[in-house]
Protein backbone atom coordinates (compact mmCIF):
# COMPACT_ATOMS: atom_id res chain seq x y z
CA UNK A 1 0.00 0.00 0.00
CA UNK A 2 0.99 3.67 -1.15
CA UNK A 3 1.96 6.03 1.71
CA UNK A 4 -0.89 8.10 0.07
CA UNK A 5 -3.22 5.47 0.75
CA UNK A 6 -2.10 4.63 4.26
CA UNK A 7 -2.45 8.51 4.98
CA UNK A 8 -6.00 8.60 3.33
CA UNK A 9 -7.36 5.78 5.57
CA UNK A 10 -5.27 6.74 9.02
CA UNK A 11 -8.48 7.82 10.37
CA UNK A 12 -10.10 4.50 10.00
CA UNK A 13 -7.35 2.78 12.20
CA UNK A 14 -8.65 4.86 15.34
CA UNK A 15 -12.36 2.63 14.38
CA UNK A 16 -10.42 -0.70 15.96
CA UNK A 17 -9.35 0.73 19.46
CA UNK A 18 -11.77 -1.57 20.63
CA UNK A 19 -12.18 -4.62 18.29
CA UNK A 20 -9.94 -7.57 18.01
CA UNK A 21 -8.69 -7.29 14.20
CA UNK A 22 -8.59 -5.10 11.98
CA UNK A 23 -7.91 -5.63 8.54
CA UNK A 24 -7.17 -3.52 5.83
CA UNK A 25 -8.55 -5.15 2.08
CA UNK A 26 -6.90 -3.32 -0.92
CA UNK A 27 -6.01 0.61 -1.28
CA UNK A 28 -9.63 1.97 0.16
CA UNK A 29 -11.54 0.05 2.94
CA UNK A 30 -10.94 -0.98 6.29
CA UNK A 31 -12.91 -4.41 7.40
CA UNK A 32 -13.06 -4.53 11.18
CA UNK A 33 -13.58 -8.00 12.72
CA UNK A 34 -13.75 -9.56 16.09
CA UNK A 35 -12.19 -13.23 16.53
CA UNK A 36 -15.25 -14.38 17.24
CA UNK A 37 -17.63 -13.94 13.98
CA UNK A 38 -21.34 -13.28 15.00
CA UNK A 39 -24.31 -12.54 14.13
CA UNK A 40 -23.51 -8.62 13.71
CA UNK A 41 -20.15 -9.69 12.25
CA UNK A 42 -22.48 -11.10 9.33
CA UNK A 43 -24.48 -7.56 8.76
CA UNK A 44 -22.54 -4.87 6.91
CA UNK A 45 -22.78 -1.19 5.76
CA UNK A 46 -21.79 -0.20 2.35
CA UNK A 47 -21.71 3.71 2.47
CA UNK A 48 -22.17 4.72 -1.02
CA UNK A 49 -21.47 8.22 -2.37
CA UNK A 50 -20.71 10.16 -5.77
CA UNK A 51 -17.75 11.16 -4.67
CA UNK A 52 -15.33 13.88 -4.77
CA UNK A 53 -11.29 14.51 -6.35
CA UNK A 54 -11.35 17.44 -3.52
CA UNK A 55 -9.46 15.93 -0.91
CA UNK A 56 -10.14 18.89 1.91
CA UNK A 57 -14.02 18.98 1.62
CA UNK A 58 -13.44 14.83 1.51
CA UNK A 59 -12.35 14.81 4.57
CA UNK A 60 -15.07 16.70 6.47
CA UNK A 61 -17.98 15.44 4.29
CA UNK A 62 -17.83 12.32 3.03
CA UNK A 63 -15.43 10.80 5.39
CA UNK A 64 -16.72 12.71 8.41
CA UNK A 65 -20.61 10.92 7.52
CA UNK A 66 -18.09 7.55 7.34
CA UNK A 67 -17.00 8.14 10.84
CA UNK A 68 -20.43 9.34 12.36
CA UNK A 69 -21.58 6.05 11.04
CA UNK A 70 -18.75 3.38 12.49
CA UNK A 71 -19.29 5.25 15.98
CA UNK A 72 -23.09 5.15 15.94
CA UNK A 73 -22.55 1.11 14.91
CA UNK A 74 -19.22 0.09 15.44
CA UNK A 75 -20.34 -3.20 15.50
CA UNK A 76 -20.66 -3.69 12.01
CA UNK A 77 -18.31 -3.66 9.05
CA UNK A 78 -18.12 -0.66 7.11
CA UNK A 79 -17.70 -0.48 3.69
CA UNK A 80 -17.12 2.70 0.87
CA UNK A 81 -18.46 2.46 -2.54
CA UNK A 82 -18.29 5.69 -5.34
CA UNK A 83 -20.24 5.97 -8.36
CA UNK A 84 -18.69 8.43 -10.36
CA UNK A 85 -16.41 7.17 -13.01
CA UNK A 86 -14.68 10.11 -13.56
CA UNK A 87 -13.59 10.76 -9.85
CA UNK A 88 -12.58 7.28 -9.56
CA UNK A 89 -10.24 7.51 -12.40
CA UNK A 90 -9.15 11.06 -11.25
CA UNK A 91 -7.99 9.54 -7.87
CA UNK A 92 -6.52 6.63 -9.17
CA UNK A 93 -4.47 8.18 -11.94
CA UNK A 94 -3.57 11.56 -9.59
CA UNK A 95 -2.93 10.18 -6.25
CA UNK A 96 -2.76 5.90 -6.73
CA UNK A 97 -6.03 5.44 -4.74
CA UNK A 98 -8.66 2.78 -5.92
CA UNK A 99 -12.23 3.63 -4.63
CA UNK A 100 -14.45 1.03 -5.17
CA UNK A 101 -17.29 1.28 -7.17
CA UNK A 102 -20.60 -0.62 -6.73
CA UNK A 103 -19.87 -3.63 -8.44
CA UNK A 104 -17.04 -3.91 -6.29
CA UNK A 105 -18.00 -3.43 -3.42
CA UNK A 106 -20.90 -5.82 -3.59
CA UNK A 107 -18.19 -8.61 -5.00
CA UNK A 108 -16.01 -7.98 -1.52
CA UNK A 109 -18.87 -7.78 0.98
CA UNK A 110 -20.04 -11.69 -0.72
CA UNK A 111 -16.23 -12.71 -0.58
CA UNK A 112 -16.41 -11.84 3.13
CA UNK A 113 -18.96 -13.84 4.34
CA UNK A 114 -21.39 -10.74 4.32
CA UNK A 115 -25.13 -12.08 4.65
CA UNK A 116 -27.01 -8.47 5.12
CA UNK A 117 -25.97 -5.49 3.61
CA UNK A 118 -27.96 -1.89 4.68
CA UNK A 119 -26.95 0.41 2.43
CA UNK A 120 -26.73 4.15 3.18
CA UNK A 121 -26.27 6.59 0.10
CA UNK A 122 -24.82 9.94 0.59
CA UNK A 123 -27.31 11.64 -2.41
CA UNK A 124 -29.15 14.75 -1.24
CA UNK A 125 -32.82 13.62 -3.09
CA UNK A 126 -33.19 10.45 -4.45
CA UNK A 127 -32.69 11.52 -8.45
CA UNK A 128 -31.34 9.38 -10.95
CA UNK A 129 -28.04 8.88 -9.73
CA UNK A 130 -29.95 7.61 -6.55
CA UNK A 131 -32.10 5.45 -9.30
CA UNK A 132 -28.94 3.90 -11.08
CA UNK A 133 -27.22 3.11 -7.56
CA UNK A 134 -30.29 1.29 -6.90
CA UNK A 135 -30.37 -0.87 -9.52
CA UNK A 136 -26.79 -1.63 -9.70
CA UNK A 137 -27.44 -2.85 -5.88
CA UNK A 138 -29.99 -4.99 -6.54
CA UNK A 139 -28.41 -6.44 -9.17
CA UNK A 140 -26.03 -8.42 -6.53
CA UNK A 141 -29.49 -8.89 -4.46
CA UNK A 142 -29.44 -12.63 -4.77
CA UNK A 143 -26.13 -13.26 -3.15
CA UNK A 144 -26.98 -12.10 -0.09
CA UNK A 145 -30.14 -12.88 2.49
CA UNK A 146 -30.96 -9.02 2.94
CA UNK A 147 -30.13 -5.99 0.74
CA UNK A 148 -31.86 -2.93 2.59
CA UNK A 149 -31.12 0.47 0.79
CA UNK A 150 -31.61 3.14 3.33
CA UNK A 151 -33.17 6.90 2.71
CA UNK A 152 -30.64 9.46 0.98
CA UNK A 153 -30.59 12.85 3.08
CA UNK A 154 -34.01 14.43 1.63
CA UNK A 155 -37.05 12.22 1.63
CA UNK A 156 -39.40 12.62 4.45
CA UNK A 157 -41.32 15.52 5.89
CA UNK A 158 -39.19 15.19 8.84
CA UNK A 159 -35.86 14.86 6.76
CA UNK A 160 -36.47 18.28 4.73
CA UNK A 161 -38.06 19.70 8.07
CA UNK A 162 -34.33 18.78 10.01
CA UNK A 163 -32.59 19.91 7.12
CA UNK A 164 -34.21 23.55 6.57
CA UNK A 165 -33.16 24.00 10.72
CA UNK A 166 -30.06 22.83 10.45
CA UNK A 167 -29.12 25.20 7.34
CA UNK A 168 -30.60 28.31 9.24
CA UNK A 169 -28.67 27.04 12.82
CA UNK A 170 -25.37 26.64 10.79
CA UNK A 171 -25.54 29.87 8.65
CA UNK A 172 -28.25 32.35 10.41
CA UNK A 173 -28.20 35.40 8.09
CA UNK A 174 -28.53 39.07 9.01
CA UNK A 175 -31.57 40.74 8.20
CA UNK A 176 -29.85 43.06 5.91
CA UNK A 177 -28.33 39.69 3.85
CA UNK A 178 -29.45 37.41 1.20
CA UNK A 179 -28.25 33.75 1.75
CA UNK A 180 -28.66 31.62 -1.66
CA UNK A 181 -27.75 27.96 -1.57
CA UNK A 182 -26.74 26.38 -4.58
CA UNK A 183 -28.38 22.78 -5.13
CA UNK A 184 -27.21 20.90 -8.14
CA UNK A 185 -30.35 20.43 -10.14
CA UNK A 186 -32.03 17.55 -12.37
CA UNK A 187 -34.27 16.80 -14.70
CA UNK A 188 -35.77 14.51 -12.86
CA UNK A 189 -38.86 14.84 -11.06
CA UNK A 190 -37.21 15.13 -7.86
CA UNK A 191 -35.98 18.84 -8.87
CA UNK A 192 -39.16 19.82 -7.24
CA UNK A 193 -37.61 19.46 -3.98
CA UNK A 194 -35.95 22.49 -4.11
CA UNK A 195 -38.53 24.70 -4.97
CA UNK A 196 -40.35 22.83 -2.07
CA UNK A 197 -36.94 23.93 -0.06
CA UNK A 198 -37.05 27.74 -0.81
CA UNK A 199 -41.22 27.41 0.49
CA UNK A 200 -40.02 25.83 3.55
CA UNK A 201 -37.71 28.11 4.17
CA UNK A 202 -40.30 30.63 4.22
CA UNK A 203 -42.71 28.60 5.83
CA UNK A 204 -40.32 28.04 8.94
CA UNK A 205 -39.93 32.28 8.74
CA UNK A 206 -36.79 32.71 7.20
CA UNK A 207 -37.11 35.07 4.58
CA UNK A 208 -33.81 35.87 3.36
CA UNK A 209 -32.98 31.76 2.98
CA UNK A 210 -33.14 30.80 -0.34
CA UNK A 211 -32.57 28.25 -3.01
CA UNK A 212 -31.19 27.96 -6.72
CA UNK A 213 -29.60 25.40 -8.22
CA UNK A 214 -26.43 24.86 -11.00
CA UNK A 215 -28.63 22.97 -13.54
CA UNK A 216 -32.48 22.84 -14.23
CA UNK A 217 -35.27 25.63 -13.58
CA UNK A 218 -34.04 27.44 -10.87
CA UNK A 219 -30.80 29.07 -12.02
CA UNK A 220 -29.21 31.79 -10.90
CA UNK A 221 -30.60 33.94 -13.94
CA UNK A 222 -34.20 32.91 -13.03
CA UNK A 223 -33.38 34.87 -9.59
CA UNK A 224 -31.98 38.10 -10.47
CA UNK A 225 -35.33 39.40 -10.77
CA UNK A 226 -36.40 38.59 -7.46
CA UNK A 227 -33.19 39.69 -6.20
CA UNK A 228 -33.70 43.22 -7.26
CA UNK A 229 -36.95 43.33 -5.13
CA UNK A 230 -35.26 42.72 -1.84
CA UNK A 231 -32.23 45.05 -2.20
CA UNK A 232 -29.92 43.10 0.01
CA UNK A 233 -26.99 44.67 1.51
CA UNK A 234 -25.13 41.67 0.72
CA UNK A 235 -25.45 37.94 -1.00
CA UNK A 236 -24.10 35.35 0.73
CA UNK A 237 -23.62 31.72 -1.63
CA UNK A 238 -23.26 28.89 -0.04
CA UNK A 239 -23.53 24.93 -1.44
CA UNK A 240 -26.65 22.81 -0.74
CA UNK A 241 -24.26 19.34 -1.77
CA UNK A 242 -22.85 17.01 0.64
CA UNK A 243 -19.28 18.21 -0.50
CA UNK A 244 -17.85 21.28 -1.35
CA UNK A 245 -16.61 20.69 -4.78
CA UNK A 246 -16.13 21.24 -8.28
CA UNK A 247 -19.57 23.29 -8.18
CA UNK A 248 -18.99 25.26 -5.03
CA UNK A 249 -15.45 26.34 -6.41
CA UNK A 250 -16.02 26.91 -9.69
CA UNK A 251 -19.67 27.15 -10.77
CA UNK A 252 -20.72 29.28 -7.17
CA UNK A 253 -17.32 31.09 -6.20
CA UNK A 254 -14.98 30.81 -9.53
CA UNK A 255 -13.69 33.99 -10.76
CA UNK A 256 -14.96 33.07 -14.57
CA UNK A 257 -17.51 35.00 -15.41
CA UNK A 258 -20.22 32.96 -15.42
CA UNK A 259 -20.18 31.92 -11.36
CA UNK A 260 -22.78 33.25 -9.37
CA UNK A 261 -19.93 34.97 -7.63
CA UNK A 262 -19.26 36.98 -10.93
CA UNK A 263 -22.79 37.33 -12.07
CA UNK A 264 -24.08 38.59 -8.62
CA UNK A 265 -21.17 41.19 -8.56
CA UNK A 266 -21.53 42.28 -12.10
CA UNK A 267 -24.77 43.38 -11.15
CA UNK A 268 -23.51 45.49 -8.29
CA UNK A 269 -24.03 42.87 -4.86
CA UNK A 270 -21.41 42.39 -2.33
CA UNK A 271 -21.03 38.63 -2.62
CA UNK A 272 -19.29 36.14 -0.11
CA UNK A 273 -19.41 32.84 -0.45
CA UNK A 274 -18.48 29.70 1.96
CA UNK A 275 -17.66 26.73 0.84
CA UNK A 276 -19.35 24.21 3.14
CA UNK A 277 -20.34 21.24 2.18
CA UNK A 278 -23.66 19.37 3.86
CA UNK A 279 -21.72 17.04 5.05
CA UNK A 280 -19.67 19.36 7.16
CA UNK A 281 -22.86 20.03 9.53
CA UNK A 282 -23.74 17.64 12.53
CA UNK A 283 -27.30 18.10 12.12
CA UNK A 284 -27.29 16.86 8.62
CA UNK A 285 -24.77 13.70 9.07
CA UNK A 286 -27.38 12.67 12.02
CA UNK A 287 -30.08 12.35 9.20
CA UNK A 288 -27.66 9.70 7.59
CA UNK A 289 -27.50 8.19 11.08
CA UNK A 290 -31.16 7.95 11.60
CA UNK A 291 -31.98 6.78 8.42
CA UNK A 292 -29.38 3.76 8.65
CA UNK A 293 -30.81 3.13 12.10
CA UNK A 294 -34.23 2.50 10.36
CA UNK A 295 -32.98 0.11 8.28
CA UNK A 296 -30.91 -2.18 10.66
CA UNK A 297 -34.31 -1.61 12.66
CA UNK A 298 -36.13 -3.09 9.49
CA UNK A 299 -33.41 -6.21 9.19
CA UNK A 300 -34.17 -6.86 12.70
CA UNK A 301 -38.00 -7.19 11.99
CA UNK A 302 -36.73 -9.19 8.77
CA UNK A 303 -35.07 -11.61 10.88
CA UNK A 304 -37.12 -12.11 13.68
Amino acid sequence: MSAQSITFYRHYICFAENLSVAVVVNANILIIRRFKMGVTEKTAILVISFGTSYEETRKKTIEQIESDLHHAFPEYPLYRAWTSPRIRAKLRKRDGIHIMDIDEAMTQLKADGIRNVIVQPTYVITGFESDAMKEKVLAHKKDFDSVIICDSLMVTKQDKEEVCQAMAQEYHPDSDEILLFMGHGTEHVANELYPEMDELFKHFGYSNMHMGTVEGDFSIESFLDKLKNLHPAHVHLAPFMIVAGDHATNDMSGEDDDSWKSILKKEGYSVKCTLKGLGEIQAVRDIFIRHTKAGLDRLSEIQA
